[in-house]
């Protein structure tokens, strides 16, 4: 599956672009038939009144945490000129390992220090929705959220934090049950100048 992204080209980025996730559609029948064929090789039944229709919610779940809902990414002029650090602190992730395909969970701190454009605040959570539903590293995901966001809105600098607990590490193998993992990309200012980094990891840790 691939980014789908419709602009005009301009010397700036335009004011409103359409992302969605392009792929073929989903095939939820043959979904359900192999998480049916998947419970049998592990030798569960689904042949009773309360497992029946398990394969089919299991199908419905992963093609929901795989389908990011499409929006557009609205920007604005700058009008005013502000240059001071943009930060949505705590945005709700979740995402599925790729290595397991089960869950981890979490927060993201999600900042930029805005040039031409700003953008709509709910965005940013838009944005890591749009990467979080499919399978996923966390180190990589970070990496897209902030290289994806330096491309569309050519900010002075991107920041992502993400904090998460996941289920792969804490309820098998290790059973590390309450660790986390943190990951961090910055970009531009956010990465060169030792002040404003620090503003800026100050600000999603207070």
């Amino acid at each position: 599956m691939s980014t789908a992204v419709t602009a005009e080209p301009a010397a700036f980025p335009a004011p409103s672009t359409h992302v969605s996730l392009e792929g073929p559609a989903l095939d939820l029948a043959a979904a359900e038939d192999a998480a049916r064929r998947f419970l049998a090789a592990l030798n569960v039944p689904t042949d009773s009144e309360s497992l029946r229709d398990t394969p089919r919610r299991m199908a419905k779940a992963y093609a929901e945490l795989f389908s990011p809902r499409p929006f557009d990414l609205t920007t604005f002029p700058n009008d005013e000129g502000y240059d001071e650090l943009v930060l949505a602190r705590r945005i709700p992730l979740r995402s599925v390992c790729e290595h397991h395909l089960l869950p981890f969970v979490g927060v993201a701190h999600v900042g930029y220090l805005p040039q031409d454009r700003i953008l709509g605040l709910s965005k940013l959570a838009r944005v890591v929705e749009h990467f979080s539903c499919r399978p996923q590293v966390q180190e990589r995901l970070t990496k897209q959220i902030a290289d994806w966001l330096e491309t569309r809105l050519a900010p002075k600098g991107v920041g992502v934090v993400i904090q998460a607990e996941h289920t792969c590490m804490t309820l098998r193998g290790v059973r590390a049950v309450g660790s986390d993992t943190v990951t961090s990309t910055m970009l531009g200012r956010l990465r060169d100048d030792p002040r404003s980094r620090q503003e800026f990891l100050a600000l999603t840790q207070s």
